[in-house]
């Protein structure tokens, strides 16, 4: 055998395999395996890890594995039995998922799907896993006219805990129902079972700020647990020597440099333990490969956190209320989750798999369809002089005389006119020739995506002034929309060097130089309210005043609104928003640090709650550098 999975591993790159159509009709999945020369706890291990979903996924698992050195590791997997909703709560639940996650940031409850715990995991050999999914089919075929319908939930809040508890007399069914499953699965398999004896309910959140408490509880109010339901008893398996371990998955594709390197795909799961990070330098992690099991050093930021359910299998779900087959296929929860979207029961056959799988399209924020959502649009400036070229950059483009002369390419071709001199540039330095074209860049995304900015505010920082200019450009916008600079909007006073506030550009003599500044405006913190040196508090309550009083100017629904400023922006104008209270100021300074230039994200309102939530922006990430671009959710989500 050893020869031909040598054969399987050049014909079938595992990087680069397609899906072919399967033409065996005949006989069971086992048998077809058994049939090609596969040893018999291989097929086995190969059908359990697949979820059974075909013939067809389990070759390609086993090709996948030439490499895996526990391929025939014996070692059984682990089980577990839960009760999942469907239909229009399982929809409200989704929803809540999503809003409590952009709102208040990832908290232990969404690391794995909406369920009710009916038993503890167990074990199970992949020889014993067909009786065990007989055993079950069984126990709702006995049940299905004595389940509780529909099942009554009540909302239980507590500091740490948000939950949707099930009443206590159809609870004691429900363990009953665990109970028979647990004794028809001793009888069919000897595998033991213990069913779940704490209270049952659906986690909607725990492990928790406190200082989220009121928002999650007042979205989990807002949920109608008297929606229709059909409740489905669902088996999920996980591998058990990765259980203590870190679900990661991989974001770019890496080609290892070393014979110690592991290969990375796309839509891979890499399981980390801490414990072997010994040996791993800085930047650099140890782990494995779900796609291959192959073991190796990978580079830190090619990989993200992944939820604790992403690597598990399905094997098979049974209606308790409705008539409906199993569906025995294998899904990661983000492709679970995209179905139950789709409207799709977990009752129906589908051919689907977790590995490679696409990674998620942001979110398209077009005036043309669907009903008008008013958006933020916040953006940190372009690429700046100062930073590229040094402390002492004015000495290298600045004659005796105070004439600008440009002596690199990344230096634009002329400078605005300064009425205090050229000087006036240290404090507020101009941005790059790069600088521009990111911005321009970022106008072009918003435009090819349909995305209409109706009002731009701007600090007055002259390269945020640029920036938004030239985003305007991208968008086209440049002649039609003015730009209204708003020194409420400035970065926190305590970063400015010395004991002076910039000497800004003025409306006017921006309009000189062909930037389109509203001359009208009136800022609603002028430059005279501006204190040097302000607190951190200060800081945020002046971003957030500015960014409500922005939000009530433009106040009529569908507008959307832009804000090109700072990268503390990013944060200090959004994070109160959602009804969430600041950061302290070391962690609120280690954030900031993260956000490249146009860094960009998006804040949505939420009905007439009075609170926005941050969602994927209209466009795509612009990447710097080799280290991977920014993502709003690692950063400004991040606890």
């Amino acid at each position: 055998m050893a020869a031909k999975d040598d054969l399987y591993s050049k014909i079938i790159p595992r990087t680069n395999r397609q899906q072919r159509t399967g033409t065996v009709k005949h006989g069971s999945s086992l048998d077809i395996l058994l049939s090609m020369g596969f040893p018999k706890a291989r097929a086995q291990k190969a059908l359990a890890s697949t979820g059974g979903r075909s013939v067809q996924a389990a070759c390609d698992w086993l090709f996948s594995h030439v490499d895996d050195p526990f391929l025939d590791d014996p070692l059984p997997r682990e089980y577990v039995l839960y009760l999942r909703p469907t239909g229009p709560l399982a929809q409200k639940l989704s929803d809540y998922w999503q809003q409590s996650k952009q709102m208040c940031g990832k908290n232990k409850a969404h690391n794995i799907f909406p369920h009710i715990t009916l038993c503890q995991f167990f074990m199970c050999e992949d020889n014993k896993l067909d009786a065990l999914c007989e055993a079950l089919q069984t126990t709702v075929t006995h049940w299905k006219e004595k389940f509780p319908n529909p099942l009554p939930l009540e909302l239980y809040t507590s500091c740490n805990f948000i939950g949707l508890f099930v009443k206590e007399e159809c609870a004691e069914a429900l363990k009953k129902f665990a109970s028979d499953f647990a004794a028809g699965a001793a009888l069919k398999t000897e595998v033991q079972v213990e069913p779940h004896k704490k209270q049952l309910h659906v986690t909607l959140a725990y492990h928790f700020q406190a200082s989220h408490l009121p928002t999650l509880e007042k979205l989990a109010q807002n949920i109608d647990i008297n929606l229709g339901c059909d409740w489905v008893a669902a088996i999920f398996s996980r591998d058990i020597r990765y259980v203590n371990h870190e679900n990661l998955q991989v974001l770019y594709p890496y080609l290892p440099q070393n014979d110690d390197e592991l290969e990375l795909v796309p839509g891979d799961f890499i399981f980390m333990s801490q414990v072997e990070q010994t040996n791993a330098s800085e930047g650099w992690i140890f782990g494995t490969s779900l796609a291959t099991g192959c073991s190796g050093l990978l580079p830190e930021n090619y990989v993200a956190k992944a939820d604790e359910c992403g690597t598990w299998v399905f094997h098979g779900s049974y209606s308790l209320l409705n008539t409906s087959s199993s569906a025995t296929f294998s899904l990661g929860d983000g492709v679970l989750e995209r179905r139950q979207q789709e409207g799709q029961g977990l009752g129906e056959t589908a051919s689907l798999t977790i590995i490679c799988q696409p990674m998620q399209q942001p979110l398209r924020v077009s005036p043309d369809c669907g009903p008008k959502k008013r958006c933020l649009f916040v953006c940190r400036h372009g690429e700046r002089m100062d930073v590229v070229f040094g402390k002492y950059w004015l000495s290298q483009c600045f004659d005796a005389k105070g004439r600008y002369v440009r002596t690199n390419l990344n230096m634009l071709p002329s400078l605005p006119q300064r009425s205090g001199g050229y000087r006036e540039f240290e404090k507020d330095a101009p941005i790059t020739v790069f600088g521009c074209t990111q911005a321009r860049l970022v106008g072009e995304a918003l435009f090819e995506t349909n995305t209409v900015v109706d009002f731009v505010y701007c600090s007055p920082s002259l390269r945020c002034v640029q920036t938004a200019h030239n985003i305007l450009k991208g968008l086209k916008q440049e002649n039609k929309d003015k730009i209204r600079v708003e020194p409420g909007l400035f970065e926190w006073t305590k970063w400015v060097s010395g004991n002076t506030l910039p000497v800004w550009t003025s409306p006017a003599e921006l309009t000189s130089e062909n930037i389109s500044v509203d001359t009208t405006y009136r800022p609603h913190i002028p430059v005279s309210k501006l204190a040097v040196s302000e607190s951190f508090d200060t800081y945020m309550s002046r971003s957030f005043q500015v960014t409500k009083d922005i939000l009530s100017e433009c106040e009529s629904k569908g507008n959307n609104i832009l804000i090109v400023a700072h990268a503390s922006s990013l944060e200090a104008c959004t994070r109160q928003l959602q009804g969430l209270t600041p950061r302290n100021s070391k962690d609120f300074v280690q954030l900031v640090r993260k956000i490249p230039y146009l860094g960009f994200c998006c804040c949505e309102e939420l009905g007439d709650s009075g609170l926005w939530q941050l969602i994927d922006p209209p466009i795509l990430p612009l990447t710097h550098g080799p280290t991977g671009g920014f993502n709003w959710r690692e950063t400004l989500l991040q606890e």
